[in-house]
């Protein structure tokens, strides 16, 4: 097999990019945006940073984050499935809450 292909090297060894890709979540768009909450949920102090396990606050983070969620709520009106536009509804929603909070 050709090397790179995403399966085999040319030395015979498995390509480990492609092996952990394997165990990588489904990619949607209700998954993207989850991704984009927890980041939201990190940077506003909510929930542990798990690549340094502490909680720490960047509000200008937190609001780009949300900012984001509230451009692809926009840019994707009208194309989405119900319970997708429900998800996006519910998560920009609680983050925008938990952002008041931790500016209060």
């Amino acid at each position: 097999m050709p090397e790179g292909n995403g399966f085999v090297m040319k030395n015979g060894e498995p390509n480990t990019a492609s092996a952990s890709r394997k165990t990588m979540p489904k990619i949607d768009f209700s998954s993207f945006v989850l991704s984009l909450y927890s980041s939201g949920l990190v940077q506003l102090g909510k929930v542990e940073d798990p690549s340094t396990a502490k909680k720490t606050v960047n509000m200008d983070m937190a609001q780009y984050t949300i900012d984001m969620i509230a451009m692809l709520q926009d840019k994707t009106k009208g194309n989405l499935t119900e319970d997708e536009e429900n998800l996006l509804r519910a998560l920009l929603s609680e983050l925008r809450l938990a952002y008041v909070d931790a500016s209060a």
